[in-house]
């Protein structure tokens, strides 16, 4: 009976059990993941603790784990690079437990976001040397133009700001450039819209005209496989500025204000009032002559005159937040600059709005950008400088019976003024200033509409669209009145300018990107199509003088000029991913542009790049000294078509000047000449081969790049001379040659200490580029040409540079000087006679130095101890030369007693050589410019959260432009194209600033 009764009650049992399991409660969590800048991050795994039950983000960071029984677990979130974080979760069948992590990363700069050509990527999945720098590392201080704030922080990229003029820009060179004639420039994108290559009149630079304060990144790609998504418009790089954008939150108001004083740096090394006096006396004492009656009693310092300390005011206010699915930022500032030079001032006004709303799921992301300026300026008038140069100091700057507005002239007679203007002589450097009125008003407006839609039927494919504009109009007057020494010929000068640019763009393209875990693959493919419209409309005006009355000769021949080109692209790439190690790019772009023929007009322009990321294989994923190590390899193709004229290759005629009108009968009319063209001219194109190495020791505290890179340019578009009768005229531009170049680039960054209260970073970057003229031909036999160029001031038609195949572009192109083997002086007029003829002339001039610096060497630091912030910038160009314009136009005896009757200053150097007459193509003058710079010192100290915790406070200081080291004898060794002449001194900048965020 109890057997039976057993049975029984062991089968309810059974039946118990496995009614529970078949009706067992299930539950399933879901999710998101986003990274400590809450951005999604795809591919983390995520897992139950001690189970097999687990799951992977997709593209947007979502994740489900199903068919997870009732109860309590631990969860976890595993990336590589990021700190993995655990939290505990309650799962029931009622409905999906959520859990939502944020994870912080460790090794934060390999998976940060890089942009490139029509999408983004990561920086350990990047193919191409790309180097991106962030507002946290940008130069501090007072800055007018954004290229100064990547100075001296990537390997490779020259940032050389034009001069000391307010909104004066800066020359970028990536690479040292790949060109001759056309642009060296480098393309520049700023939030998906390239802006136009045009200069806009009214303002210095166009770029002055974007705020630095509304940017969030530079990033610059450098290589044929990160630019040829760009084709034509790429050979000299791409740089990439994403300007700040809002995030979701509650509304976060920041304000910020710099108020600076800039100050003379150092002047020009002139012979002061007394040296000039002891001069012209030994002068008189050696000749017999009486030029010291010519003196004056003054002591005047002409630089001192024409030269102050200027004040600056930059302030900027931002309001970013989101309202439900509205990120938005909205900002205005307001810049007031004074120049060094008296009268110079910029007075500039930026608003900027961006919007990025998020519909259907955020399957529809838009992005409206729309940034405007308008730009007030004073122009001084920059021949002061050499004025200031040259005028004798013995000379007070006033004379009570100057008809000149009461400045101090040189007469034909000296001291008749009845006498006229001596027309050899320099005017008052101060009347050259203040009587020269010169203001322009410059308008620009540009901005784009992106809309990036993801197809709910197919979650890997998108469609993004973008529509953008570069509007600019400026204009202004100039303006010298009748009785000022300037413009005595016409009695003053009344004249106006005016320009405008539209540049449009409409770009569309598909993305695919999908990831295959069966067979460890990921594809992300882009094809898409790009218009381009750039159209210039200039207004040309006769010049009056001071009265109203026409100048004879200043009638323009037309009213308008509207020049137009276009460029319409096709474009492709494929990025393909095997076992997150193993990453093939291939891309592919054809551009037409209407600048060359329909046989011609087409461009193809391909790339293909492999990166190996070591790091990951099993003999190093394990590595605790080793972080990251990848290897890069590279070579593409890309072209340009940048500076060179609209329309060359079709035969064009342009009226004649005034002197030129042909007489028939009692009228005179103006005659058509044919301008010089080539019908086949087409692009110039660069292929570029670069290896690099991406490695990090110690979880990233050490990091950095190694890349070596080789460009063959060839196509060369060059201005060269032809025979007589094979053209219109005897110089045209056209594709010769070719030229390469080759170099090695290396970055390094670093953080020597990180604790509680101390944070010291570093980064040093260095690089050195070889660049040669390889053949210049016209012919395609070989034969090779000679092109002058680098034209200086004094004499006539003087060049001091040359383009010849076997050497470096634009090098100097003089005579060897002797000296003196006693006294070590050079020997007036005394060259090397090196082909042995037996005569000094043309055929020994030869080629010496390169104005271009071999090596440029970057060095930053920031070192932070609790509320505490010390920084500093230094940069340095090694290998570099200048031709000393100043020295070689003004240190001779025969400047200083000038044979016109008048007394000039001249140039200390003077003493130094003892040269009577100008010397203007000897090597002399050709100096060593390497130099050291320190370019920004600043101590900051951040309050925190202040007035009851709801206002951040930071207060500045900083020095820009501390000091510079060099061996070089004139003003400023670091003047762009090797010819100092006359150069507008950059300031030395003392900062205050203030930050207040609410």
């Amino acid at each position: 009976m109890r057997k039976i009764y057993f049975k029984q009650y062991a089968l309810v049992c059974l039946l118990l059990v496995l009614s529970c399991a078949a009706f067992a409660q299930t539950g399933s969590i879901t999710g998101r993941v986003l990274d400590n800048n809450s951005q999604t991050l795809p591919g983390v795994t995520v897992g139950l603790s001690n189970s097999t039950l687990g799951a992977s983000t997709d593209v947007d960071g979502n994740y489900r784990i199903n068919n997870v029984p009732a109860g309590t677990y631990t969860i976890s979130a595993r990336f590589f690079g990021f700190v993995t974080q655990q939290k505990t979760v309650t799962v029931t069948a009622s409905a999906p437990a959520a859990v939502n992590f944020q994870l912080q990363a460790q090794t934060q700069a390999l998976n940060e976001v890089v942009v490139i050509g029509y999408g983004t990527t990561t920086r350990k999945e990047a193919t191409g040397a790309i180097t991106t720098v962030s507002s946290k590392d940008f130069q501090k201080g007072t800055t007018t133009s954004p290229a100064e704030l990547i100075q001296g922080k990537i390997a490779g990229v020259a940032v050389t700001t034009n001069s000391g003029q307010p909104g004066a820009g800066a020359t970028i060179r990536i690479r040292q450039g790949a060109s001759l004639n056309a642009s060296n420039d480098p393309l520049i994108v700023v939030d998906g819209l390239p802006l136009s290559p045009n200069g806009i009149s009214g303002v210095a630079n166009p770029l002055s005209l974007i705020n630095p304060d509304d940017i969030e990144t530079f990033t610059v790609l450098k290589d044929a496989a990160s630019t040829a998504i760009y084709g034509s418009r790429a050979s000299n790089g791409v740089i990439f500025i994403t300007t700040k954008k809002g995030a979701s939150g509650k509304p976060q108001v920041n304000f910020s204000s710099k108020n600076s004083i800039a100050t003379l740096r150092n002047k020009l090394d002139v012979l002061s009032a007394d040296e000039i006096r002891s001069y012209v006396k030994a002068y008189d004492a050696a000749h017999g002559t009486s030029k010291s009656s010519l003196l004056g009693s003054a002591n005047t310092d002409w630089q001192d005159q024409i030269y102050q300390n200027a004040l600056t005011s930059d302030n900027n206010l931002s309001i970013a937040g989101s309202t439900k699915k509205l990120p938005y930022r909205v900002s205005v500032g307001y810049l007031d600059q004074q120049g060094l030079l008296k009268t110079d001032r910029l007075q500039r006004t930026t608003t900027a709005i961006r919007l990025s709303p998020k519909f259907f799921h955020d399957d529809l992301k838009l992005d409206f950008n729309l940034n405007g300026s308008y730009g007030h300026s004073r122009f001084a008038n920059q021949g002061a400088i050499g004025a200031a140069a040259f005028f004798d100091p013995t000379q007070s700057v006033y004379s009570s019976t100057s008809p000149y507005n009461g400045y101090y002239e040189w007469y034909n007679t000296p001291g008749n003024a009845s006498s006229g203007l001596n027309p050899n002589a320099p005017r008052n450097p101060v009347g050259v200033l203040n009587d020269y009125h010169s203001v322009g008003d410059t308008y620009r407006s540009f901005g784009n509409f992106t809309a990036d839609y993801r197809f709910p039927f197919l979650k890997a494919l998108r469609a993004n669209v973008n529509l953008g504009y570069d509007l600019s109009k400026g204009g202004g007057s100039v303006f010298v009145p009748a009785n000022a020494a300037q413009a005595y010929t016409t009695l003053g000068t009344s004249s106006e300018y005016h320009q405008k640019n539209y540049n449009s763009v409409a770009e569309a393209y598909l993305n695919y990107t999908n990831t295959f875990k069966s067979i460890k693959s990921k594809i992300d493919a882009t094809a898409g199509y790009s218009f381009n419209d750039f159209r210039t409309s200039t207004r040309n005006f006769a010049t009056y003088n001071a009265a109203g009355t026409l100048i004879a000769g200043t009638t323009p021949l037309y009213n308008f000029d509207i020049p137009r080109y276009t460029i319409e692209s096709y474009y492709g790439r494929v990025i393909y991913t095997f076992d997150d190690k193993y990453i093939l790019q291939g891309s592919i772009r054809t551009d037409g542009s209407s600048k060359f023929s329909p046989e011609n007009r087409w461009g193809v322009f391909p790339a293909v790049a492999f990166t190996w990321r070591i790091i990951d294989e099993n003999f190093l994923k394990d590595s605790k000294a080793i972080s990251d190590l990848k290897l890069r390899l590279s070579y593409g193709l890309t072209g340009q078509q940048d500076g060179i004229p609209y329309y060359s290759y079709i035969p064009t005629y342009y009226l004649g000047v005034q002197s030129s009108q042909y007489q028939f009968g009692n009228n005179y009319y103006y005659m058509y000449t044919p301008s010089a063209y080539d019908a086949n001219l087409k692009w110039e194109n660069t292929k570029t081969t670069n290896v690099g190495f991406d490695f990090g020791f110690l979880n990233q505290r050490i990091s950095g790049t190694i890349d070596a890179y080789y460009k063959n340019t060839s196509n060369l578009l060059s201005t060269v001379y032809l025979a007589a009768g094979t053209n219109f005229t005897n110089r045209l531009t056209t594709n010769v040659g070719n030229m390469v170049n080759r170099g090695i680039e290396f970055n390094l960054n670093a953080v020597a200490v990180k604790t509680k209260d101390i944070n010291w970073s570093l980064n040093y970057n260095i690089a050195y580029n070889y660049n040669k003229v390889t053949n210049l031909s016209t012919t395609g036999n070989g034969t090779t040409t000679q092109n002058l160029v680098g034209s200086i001031s004094g004499g006539t038609g003087n060049t001091v540079q040359v383009q010849q195949a076997g050497y470096t572009a634009n090098a100097f192109y003089i005579y060897k000087q002797v000296y003196d083997s006693k006294t070590g002086k050079p020997l007036q007029g005394v060259y090397q006679d090196l082909n042995g003829d037996g005569v000094i002339n043309s055929s020994d001039l030869y080629q010496y130095k390169t104005p271009y610096a071999k090596f440029i060497m970057g060095f930053s630091t920031q070192f932070t101890y609790k509320k505490w912030t010390a920084s500093t910038v230094l940069r340095a160009h090694l290998g570099n030369y200048m031709y000393n314009n100043v020295q070689s136009n003004s240190a001779t005896e025969n400047t200083l007693i000038s044979s016109t009757g008048i007394i000039n200053n001249a140039n200390s150097n003077l003493l130094s050589t003892g040269f009577t007459n100008s010397q203007y193509l000897s090597d002399y003058y050709v100096q060593n410019a390497s130099f050291l710079r320190m370019d920004n010192a600043g101590l900051s100290y951040n309050f925190g959260n202040v007035y009851h915790k709801k206002v951040r406070l930071n207060v500045g200081a900083n020095v820009q432009n501390v000091f510079v080291i060099t061996k070089y004898k004139g003003l400023d060794p670091e003047v762009y194209g090797g010819i100092d002449n006359n150069f507008y001194p950059r300031p030395r900048t003392y900062t205050l600033s203030l930050n207040v965020g609410f």
